[in-house]
């Protein structure tokens, strides 16, 4: 247990960013459920109406994770309507399915603006009030992408690392602070991101079961959350291995 557990979800205000879809939808619902108010925030705002239900407990925010200037405005509305957060889960991602051959620069940009430099503006935007405060939550959904180069991730993969690393950073730098760091490396979960793949995805999940993962393992004060742990493991084992043989695999892979 690196992080202080979180007891009870209904003293908590969760900012969920990519709320509209996939597991942010999912994981918002369900903290909606366990009685947390959730701040739901994403570019689509007919979707995350139809995630909030009629939950009293929802704020919806509409926010494109790009424009910096929207990430101060729609945390002053938060602070102005709820005084503030107490966790924030990045969830936003873009992603398309590419051999190195198939990456275009403009696509390149845009996946690594929305993967990885708008982590950077939110936790800016709500770092210094944790502070302040001393305590709060940072939660990073990256993926097991991040922990090798795998084929078909070209753009994807190299975001999702960095997310790794950032996250780790993170934690060495707000734990004494008070403030807990949550990295989340999915395996393959069924979204609109993932049904883009032509190729079979091992121990596939549902939203649902991923967003039920990530909120056990911050209630338990988990560092990383991975799963399904029959996957993850295995890659786990995997990038442990000599480059040769690693390199070796892939290829038996994507043969």
């Amino acid at each position: 247990m690196l992080n202080l557990p979180i007891r009870d979800w209904r003293k908590q205000r969760v900012w969920v960013i990519g709320a509209s879809s996939g597991i942010g939808a999912a994981v918002a619902q369900q903290l909606l459920e366990a009685g947390a108010t959730v701040i739901l925030s994403a570019r689509r705002t007919d979707l995350m109406i139809r995630a909030a239900g009629s939950y009293p407990s929802a704020c919806i925010i509409g926010l494109d994770v790009m424009d910096q200037s929207a990430w101060q405005s729609a945390f002053q509305q938060i602070q102005t309507q709820l005084g503030g957060v107490d966790q924030i889960l990045f969830c936003a991602a873009e992603y398309r399915p590419e051999r190195s051959w198939d990456v275009k620069p403009e696509a390149a940009l845009h996946t690594l603006k929305i993967n990885l430099a708008s982590v950077y503006t939110g936790v800016a935007t709500v770092l210094p009030a944790m502070m302040q405060r001393g305590q709060g939550g940072i939660a990073i959904v990256s993926s097991v992408a991040g922990y090798m180069g795998l084929p078909n991730a070209s753009v994807y993969g190299p975001s999702k690392a960095a997310l790794i690393n950032l996250a780790e950073i993170l934690y060495t730098d707000l734990h004494p602070l008070g403030i807990n760091v949550y990295l989340i490396n999915p395996g393959f979960v069924d979204t609109e991101l993932t049904r883009k793949n032509s190729f079979y995805m091992p121990a596939l999940q549902t939203a649902s079961q991923a967003a039920e993962a990530i909120l056990r393992g911050m209630a338990r004060g988990q560092f990383e959350i991975h799963f399904p742990r029959r996957f993850t493991q295995m890659l786990k084992l995997l990038r442990l291995l000599p480059y040769r043989w690693r390199f070796f695999l892939m290829k038996r892979f994507i043969s």
